[in-house]
């Protein structure tokens, strides 16, 4: 271990993040210029969206019982390659196909990264591993501060045009391809704790690892859905919806770096049950209330909820089954963004039910899209995208409402188990 460069390989793991970040909040962004350019549905939108949560499942489902025998390296040369190829792929593409096919390859990129940099990180820092996985995910949200000022600041010098802001996430992809570049990698946790890979096996088919997986599912969702689909749902709230992905990330980027040594001396079920109390009142004060500051005010709320959700799961199963090793990290990033994908298209559904349900009678849907600027056809359907968006809010906080229970059980039984 005294020939791995630690500090090196945790600094390019970060930057790695960070265009995965890039990608997920470009394409938050990118919800409304694509259903309009490509004439898409945002079910049809949302289902290009997930499927980047479909590739990253694939990658980690695939690459994470490979970490222990290709090597870390490998699988970071194959998010190197996915990257570039799906960011070039998205920047020329014509329609519906190749944005999918191209968010494909995104999400396998995104998903490598997870499945190598996760058990490399555990394995380096044996001692300390939700704080460092709560740092190094510190980057996803700051990631998504980067890319959505980078949309705000192409908006506001002329360059709305969407693949601009794609085209940024090139830098970073070549940083990080550099910074791993002929570096060496420690051997997995699990292979030098020697547990069997029938153990590995073993743990991640254990009731603990199974519900843990399922709740996976639910926090994934809540989070990586929400903040997907934040600027599309609350659009008119604001000149720069944006923003308010950018302020939601912020927070999120902040508790992660520097709540870590907070997080690291609280029970870990206490942190999942804290996040889904807050993740469940921020979404049901953004469903109801209204104006600007309110609906931030709301917004930091959840963020704080969420903040914790990801690195806190994968920490738990690393410390309370450590048996699980990469192949179980990797399961639950792989589940997680599962949770996202399958959030996509469903929350696509309802944003556009729930605008039909608000349009007032008489009016067509098709002839709100259409209207200029300025109208009263144009203020009726910014109301209704608006009441839509709210209600769209409020089927969201049922997630974390059950997270509440699942984690309150969880809990109690830990507690008696100690």
């Amino acid at each position: 271990m005294d020939t791995i460069k630690k500090a090196q390989l945790f600094n390019a793991s970060c930057v790695a993040l960070v265009v995965t970040a890039l990608a997920f909040a470009t394409r938050g962004s990118f919800v409304e210029a694509w259903a309009t350019e490509f004439n898409l549905s945002h079910t049809e939108v949302g289902w290009i969206v997930g499927t980047a949560f479909w590739g990253f499942t694939l990658a980690m489902v695939f690459g994470g019982p490979l970490v222990d025998i290709i090597g870390i390296g490998r699988i970071i040369g194959i998010a190197f390659i996915c990257h570039l190829a799906g960011i070039i792929l998205t920047i020329v593409a014509t329609g519906f196909w190749s944005l999918f096919i191209s968010t494909l390859l995104i999400g396998i990129a995104n998903g490598s990264v997870e499945a190598a940099c996760n058990p490399l990180i555990t394995s380096m820092y044996t001692d300390q591993k939700t704080r460092r996985l709560n740092r190094f995910h510190a980057w996803f949200p700051t990631g998504i501060v980067i890319g959505g000022l980078a949309v705000y600041l192409f908006n506001k010098i002329g360059l709305a045009d969407w693949r601009y802001a794609m085209g940024i996430m090139l830098l970073p992809t070549f940083i990080y391809g550099y910074m791993f570049l002929n570096k060496q990698f420690p051997q997995t946790e699990r292979v030098v704790s020697g547990y069997s890979y029938k153990d590995m096996l073993k743990a991640c088919v254990s009731p603990l690892f199974l519900f843990m997986a399922f709740c996976m599912i639910l926090t994934a969702g809540t989070e990586l859905g929400t903040n997907q689909w934040i600027a599309a749902l609350l659009a008119n709230v604001s000149s720069n919806p944006i923003l308010l992905l950018v302020w939601i990330s912020g927070i999120m980027a902040l508790a992660r770096q520097f709540g870590g040594t907070l997080i690291h001396n609280l029970k870990s079920t206490v942190v999942l049950l804290a996040s889904s109390i807050l993740a469940f009142i921020g979404c049901v004060l953004m469903g109801y209330t209204s104006g600007a500051v309110m609906v931030f005010a709301s917004a930091g709320i959840f963020a704080l909820g969420v903040a914790f959700f990801w690195p806190s799961m994968l920490g738990f199963v690393s410390e309370n089954i450590p048996q699980s090793g990469a192949l179980g990290l990797a399961i639950m990033g792989g589940i997680g963004f599962l949770g996202g994908a399958i959030a996509q298209p469903v929350l696509g559904a309802i944003f556009d039910a729930q605008t039909l349900a608000s349009i007032p009678a008489g009016q067509t849907i098709e002839a709100l899209k259409q209207a200029v600027t300025g109208s009263e056809e144009a203020i009726v359907w910014a109301s209704a995208q608006l009441t839509g968006g709210a209600l769209t809010l409020r089927f969201v906080a049922i997630v974390p409402a059950v997270l509440i229970v699942f984690f309150t059980i969880l809990h109690v039984r830990k507690r008696n188990h100690v």
